[in-house]
């Protein structure tokens, strides 16, 4: 879920990921270290059911790589799950709403891996109550508390869970995606108090990637936004192997500056600086890219909805890999720090017809996403290993 792929160069210079993969008299890879992806192999010898599931849920979409998760197996046939505060993102996500989707998605790979296993994950989520709006009220608290009973039927989209990976480049702009498959991946998402819905439908693009667009910018030309991207950048093998999160780069350009000295992480381009411009470029291209658009709304703004809403994405994205159609988050413009006010708005009235919480009982718009084929496979993004994730 990620989607700063970008680093500023002192002297305003920008890099992106994207940048060329050869560089004269350089033979720097592109590839990430593999020990960063082992997680994509799955549990392996594993055998403790609970460790096994767990090894499949850490593969979860989640802001920013952050992978803010932690696990507590001390409790025999009980899994408990709790964010790591260590690891949220107080500038784009101030409420901790796009850190709970995630782990919602986290939630239903561990029910998924459990069911491939003959075991029900029965879930209650907020035992003790849910976490308060303000992320400086947070405590340790469980999301949720998973009781393994035995019998549960395999779900047949396990098949795609090690193959499901966020696409971050542009798509394939000559290749549309049908109404069809728009429908089955909207039927995807289970019935229930969620909805999902999307188009494909050229004269909505245009006005949905407007919306993308100056949301981009916004995050862009709010400072401390665009630094906290900045402060979880790792270039390179030697970073990515060190965090395994954030926003991981091995462009040859990159680590080059990177090894110069160029890489500037103590402040953003300004507004109309050739940083900044190559920042907007990459970005738009993504935007412009996007051959159709699906969202998931909840009845209200619960911690409870946006934990469904985060299992309902997982499922979504699922089914886009069985299609082989890439799904990526544009979600910025339903931020909410206060300078993306007006975006979240603009996107509750586009796509819901309604302003943006308006109410205790509003309908929320938690997740925006672009679809379209990638012109090749995406690529895994690094995973931390799962001791890192356990309460000891």
């Amino acid at each position: 879920m990620d989607r700063r792929n970008f680093i500023r160069l002192a002297g305003g210079g920008v890099v992106a990921a994207a940048a060329a993969t050869t560089v004269s008299g350089c033979s720097f890879g592109t590839a990430y270290p593999p020990v960063t992806l082992e997680a994509w192999n799955g549990p392996g010898a594993e055998s403790e059911p609970r460790r096994r599931a767990l090894a499949y849920a850490l593969t979860a979409p989640n802001p920013h790589n952050r992978q803010a998760w932690l696990v507590d197996l001390r409790e025999p046939g009980v899994v408990t799950l709790m964010v790591d505060r260590r690891r949220l993102l107080p500038e784009t996500d101030p409420l901790g709403r796009q850190v709970l989707i995630g782990h919602g998605a986290f939630l239903e790979l561990l029910v998924m891996g459990l069911a491939e296993q003959g075991l029900r994950g029965d879930v209650a989520v907020w035992p003790h109550g849910e976490l308060p709006e303000q992320l400086k009220d947070w405590d340790d608290r469980p999301v949720a508390r998973i009781t393994l009973v035995s019998g549960a039927q395999k779900d047949p989209l396990f098949a795609q869970v090690l193959l499901r990976h966020t696409p971050k480049i542009a798509f394939d702009t000559a290749r549309p995606v049908t109404t069809a498959s728009l429908k089955t991946l909207i039927e995807s998402v289970p019935a229930g108090c969620l909805r999902a819905d999307g188009t494909v439908d050229a004269g909505r693009l245009e006005s949905l990637r407007a919306l993308c667009s100056a949301a981009d910018d916004t995050e862009l030309l709010t400072a401390r936004t665009v630094m906290e991207s900045l402060r979880l950048t790792r270039i390179g093998p030697d970073e990515i192997s060190g965090h395994r999160d954030g926003i991981s780069i091995m462009s040859p350009m990159a680590r080059l500056a990177a090894a110069a000295g160029m890489f500037d992480r103590t402040q953003p381009p300004a507004k109309g600086s050739n940083g900044f411009a190559q920042m907007q470029d990459f970005t738009a291209a993504l935007v412009r890219s996007a051959m159709g658009f699906v969202w998931i709304v909840s009845p209200g703004n619960s911690r409870a909805q946006q934990l469904a809403a985060g299992r309902a994405y997982l499922r979504l994205q699922l089914k886009a890999t069985e299609l082989g159609v890439g799904v990526h988050p544009l979600s910025q413009s339903l931020q909410e720090y206060p300078e993306m006010a007006p975006h979240r708005a603009r996107a509750h009235q586009l796509l819901i017809g309604e302003p943006a919480f308006h109410g205790p009982g509003s309908e929320t718009v938690q997740m925006l996403c672009r679809i379209g084929y990638t012109p090749a496979p995406a690529s895994a993004t690094p995973r931390r290993p799962l001791d890192h994730l356990l309460v000891a």
